[in-house]
């Protein structure tokens, strides 16, 4: 169904600093690249909350129609510490203090972020390519680059000439930084700086000895720039110019604006026509901070095993907690929110659960064309979820006033209130109904526990033809019976 050719979105565009009109460059077709994470350790919540915005606009994008192409990439090589030319990369160190091949480290991490993401219902994108997947690529775009004159080679190193090409362009357009005023406020080059300029970035670092993430390529061993892997994976895969760049705000500036001007040098074009930035998250009112304890990780908010909050919460409560803020605001977690959270999310699914046994009449008074019009008109206002989400409150308001019979609903209002209730909360907004995969649980360990009780009793009476085929049977869908001296338990693989 293709509901975008009615419905009209608005984003707020970063590179221009306006709400704009979104319109894609091929219609009912969309291409999306977000920056995904480096994988040197677990993923943290401030992370999964960037991630999670853009697996809701996405998943927004698809309830209306479009044929969506959602590009997040792993970074698993080139992203040095503190995000600058020198040091060491972040991988690679982590190889070093665990003592194993840096491609383990990039495979453990990988998986905790997937299992992370899906622990909170995230959709997983169309395309997630990595970094070191793309090494040809990246070599490519710096010999265009270097052929255009925007770049200069020293000593096996590649560096990108901002000062060269900020006088046919214009570095520093989507942060709003003018690179005059970056150049009076950085201090000299050191003498055994390489580069020509301080504000030049590195498109090919040289590897030293030490080094243990390398690749061949034309100026000596190496390894590329970590602003160079997203230009080569996001225009593969999206073309020169796309419709959707996202990310955390704190890649605004360098790290998009470099890929900005890689693009630019190498295509001549401009590379994105909406840019997205998602707001962070801070914990108690501070920036969150492994160092200061100040942190808490998404596993320790599920098992309760931290000393900052008063008890666990489900990943579909942190969930509806994280999209009760506009993605553009900064959004602060604490356990009296969490607390209040978990309040609305259970008023939520039991208003949900009240829907189906609602007796229809006649004729009914709640308008349920307006109010589903008002649901899209959130979300189409720069996919504003804080207000679609009063407008399901809104919603669970009246269902109770119908369940107490103070107020009616016709037969057709309820199928479409069912019908726009479950698409905004599980299509759109990805909340789960934890309760019910809860009681699917209870059910499937009931049934699991009566086959254990007649496996026994067909023990008992020496027919082991039978016990074996429950036993069997039940391997086979993934349960593994353990038989032990307090009897007989089982486990879900």
């Amino acid at each position: 169904m293709q509901l975008f050719k009615s419905q009209v979105v608005r984003v707020t565009n970063s590179l221009s600093g306006k709400k704009e009109v979104f319109n894609p460059i091929k219609a009912g077709y969309i291409g999306m690249y977000v920056c995904g994470p480096t994988v040197y350790s677990n993923v943290h919540l401030g992370n999964c909350r960037t991630f999670m915005s853009f697996d809701m606009i996405y998943r927004y994008f698809k309830h209306l129609g479009f044929k969506v192409r959602y590009v997040r990439n792993i970074t698993d090589a080139g992203h040095l510490e503190n995000d600058a030319d020198e040091g060491e990369d972040k991988i690679a160190k982590k190889a070093k203090l665990e003592q194993i091949e840096p491609m383990e480290v990039v495979q453990r991490y990988t998986v905790d972020f997937h299992n992370t993401l899906q622990q909170f219902n995230f959709l997983p994108p169309s395309i997630e390519p990595t970094a070191t997947g793309h090494i040809i690529e990246q070599i490519e775009i710096i010999k265009d680059i270097l052929a255009k004159g925007f770049a200069y080679e020293v000593n096996g190193s590649v560096y990108f000439d901002v000062v060269k090409f900020n006088e046919t362009n214009e570095y520093g357009k989507l942060s709003g930084r003018k690179l005059e005023d970056m150049i009076a406020n950085t201090r000299a080059l050191a003498a055994q700086d390489e580069k020509k300029n301080p504000q030049d970035f590195a498109l090919w670092k040289k590897a030293e000895p030490q080094h243990i993430m390398r690749w061949p390529s034309p100026w000596g061993d190496g390894f590329p720039g970590w602003h160079l892997e997203c230009t080569a994976m996001s225009t593969k895969y999206l073309g020169e110019t796309f419709d959707i760049h996202g990310g955390g705000m704190d890649l605004k500036f360098p790290h998009h604006e470099c890929e900005i001007a890689q693009a630019e040098a190498s295509n001549q074009k401009s590379p994105v026509n909406y840019w997205l930035h998602a707001n962070m998250l801070t914990l108690n009112g501070k920036k969150m901070s492994k160092s200061t304890g100040n942190n808490l990780y998404p596993s320790e908010i599920f098992s309760g095993d931290n000393n900052l909050l008063s008890k666990p919460y489900s990943p579909a409560v942190v969930r509806f907690f994280m999209l009760q803020a506009h993605y553009t605001s900064i959004l602060d977690l604490s356990d009296d929110a969490l607390l209040a959270s978990e309040k609305g999310y259970s008023r939520l699914m039991e208003a949900l659960g009240n829907l189906e046994s609602l007796v229809a009449t006649k004729k009914g008074e709640f308008d349920i064309e307006a109010w589903r019009n008002n649901c899209y008109k959130a979300m189409n206002d720069d996919f504003n979820t804080p207000i679609l989400i009063s407008h399901l409150f809104e919603a669970v308001k009246h269902i109770n006033l119908i369940k107490e019979n103070k107020e009616r609903i016709s037969e057709s209002d309820k199928e479409l209130l069912q019908k726009t209730i479950h698409e905004f909360i599980f299509d759109v907004l990805g909340i789960e109904n934890q309760s019910a995969m809860e009681g699917d649980s209870n059910t499937l360990s009931g049934v699991v526990e009566l086959l254990i009780e007649l496996r026994n009793s067909a023990r008992i009476n020496k027919d082991f033809a039978t016990s074996d085929k429950i036993r069997d049977e039940l391997i086979a869908l993934g349960i593994q019976l353990k038989d032990g001296k307090e009897g007989t338990t089982f486990s879900i693989n």
